[in-house]
């Protein structure tokens, strides 16, 4: 069984973390802590909640034109990603917009994976930090989008979570869990 790192995208890799898909941007650092986290052993996965699809203001054809566009950048920056998963859903009863697990079920559909080994790396610990905990995976929490917050005045809404690291940003993260693998 391999260990993965499940990337959350908006705030953690690039852009707002509650911004606009149209409008992502990775951020200068997020490729090379994909290509470290792929080049040391580590399944990639990028999961991300897109609710403004159910919201209606943009359709699956155009989000998808744009995780295209994402990933087409991705591969030309040398990244190679394992899976690339979202979730259209506002609210309800769906099973994978995080905090649920569907979207790392969805991952675990094709590849064994070692959760207890893997990380959940992100930036809101409402839903990535609480998935972590779901899953039974170590927790990096980024500082980059919605990272302070969730530390200091949303920590509230996760009081039961405790991040197994705290970084400045994703790449910062992935050289630290690294380091500490040696």
């Amino acid at each position: 069984m391999k260990k993965a790192m499940f990337f959350d995208l908006q705030g953690t890799l690039g852009g707002e973390f509650l911004g606009d898909i149209r409008d992502f941007d990775f951020y200068p650092f997020a490729m090379e802590a994909l290509k470290l986290a792929k080049s040391n052993g580590y399944l990639v996965f990028i999961l991300t909640n897109q609710s403004r699809i159910a919201k209606g203001y943009f359709t699956l054809e155009i989000y998808k034109e744009h995780e295209l566009r994402l990933l087409d950048l991705m591969k030309s920056n040398g990244v190679d990603v394992d899976g690339f998963y979202f979730c259209p859903h506002d609210k309800g009863q769906c099973m994978c917009k995080k905090p649920k697990d569907g979207m790392v079920k969805m991952a675990m559909e094709n590849h064994e994976i070692d959760l207890a080994r893997s990380y959940v790396v992100g930036d809101l610990g409402l839903s990535d930090m609480s998935l972590s905990k779901r899953i039974g995976s170590k927790i990096l929490l980024v500082l980059t989008g919605g990272g302070k917050s969730s530390l200091s005045e949303f920590k509230y809404l996760w009081p039961d979570v405790n991040p197994t690291m705290i970084a400045e940003n994703v790449l910062v993260g992935v050289k630290r869990i690294l380091g500490e693998e040696i």
